[in-house]
């Protein structure tokens, strides 16, 4: 029994019970995930008896496939547009907030970084529920549907990029840009061939993640959505679900969460292009993890 006492006073033995863990979590949450997948290339219309492989569900059925039912593939379609004009708004004001609580001391930034935070810890239903009694109660601009989602989607997820772009800002301190300005740059060159591209790798993990939190979002996009017409895909499954679905409906999930792996794996590579000069950074898919 010598040795066992001695293999469990030692603090450097492998931690076996957590990896089992971590393995039996892994599996407990991807298996459901892999048997919709594989259900979505099934045959026939069962979505849980094996009925032979096929791409019916995607455009193989001239009715019922994705790529020939219009409202699935107006749902797919609106879902990447809310994702991309999102993150394409939401981050450059998301580092433009940043940089301006990074830089502006006092109450009134104070003020607004604490209601920037308020946003990330906001239950997202009483924001939607707001969102929704402001555009209905209120005369605005802005009606149901495309617009009115946008908003309220960036609203929600304007505190992921600053919260990010602040931590690399801390990370990187002023000692950069205070040496271009004694060089003779302006504050604003600075800024801008200077402090910009050591904050690409930030920026490029913020756009990562609220393209992927964004055409995953249901409550926002269903309390603000103007018609079928403006019904992303988390909508439409949540809608079809409670009828009697096809194998379509897990082809439709599917092709967003391609989407979503897409967009992590482009903004791998383009972040391993963005530190491919830099020495100290670590261009494992770990070090990207840590910027996400």
């Amino acid at each position: 029994m010598g040795w066992l006492v001695r293999w469990w006073n030692d603090p450097w033995r492998p931690p076996r019970i957590m990896r089992w863990v971590t393995i039996l979590y892994l599996v407990w949450s991807l298996a459901p995930v892999l048997v919709a997948i594989l259900f979505s290339f099934n045959n026939g219309k069962s979505r849980t008896t094996w009925q032979g492989f096929s791409f019916r569900w995607y455009w193989g059925d001239p009715n019922l496939s994705v790529w020939n039912d219009t409202s699935m593939h107006t749902a797919l379609v609106h879902t990447l547009v809310l994702g991309v004009v999102s993150t394409v708004i939401a981050v450059p004001l998301g580092v433009l907030f940043a940089l301006g609580i990074d830089r502006w001391h006092g109450r009134l930034p104070a003020g607004a970084n604490f209601t920037m935070l308020l946003s990330f810890v906001i239950p997202e239903m009483l924001l939607a529920v707001a969102l929704l009694f402001l555009l209905t109660s209120v005369t605005t601009p802005l009606q149901l549907g495309t617009s009115a989602q946008v908003v309220g989607l960036v609203t929600f997820q304007l505190s992921y990029p600053v919260i990010i772009v602040r931590a690399r800002l801390l990370t990187i301190g002023k000692h950069y840009e205070e040496a271009a300005i004694d060089l003779g740059a302006s504050q604003v060159g600075a800024i801008r061939r200077v402090l910009l591209p050591m904050l690409g790798p930030a920026m490029l993990a913020s756009a990562v993640l609220v393209f992927a939190d964004v055409i995953d979002d249901f409550v926002i996009v269903r309390y603000l959505s103007g018609g079928s017409d403006t019904e992303p895909v988390s909508v439409k499954i949540y809608n079809t679900a409670r009828a009697a679905p096809t194998p379509a409906l897990n082809a439709l999930a599917t092709l967003l969460l391609f989407s979503s792996i897409a967009a992590v794996v482009i903004g791998y590579l383009i972040y391993r292009w963005l530190t491919r000069g830099d020495a100290t950074a670590n261009k494992g898919i770990g070090g990207f993890a840590g910027e996400l």
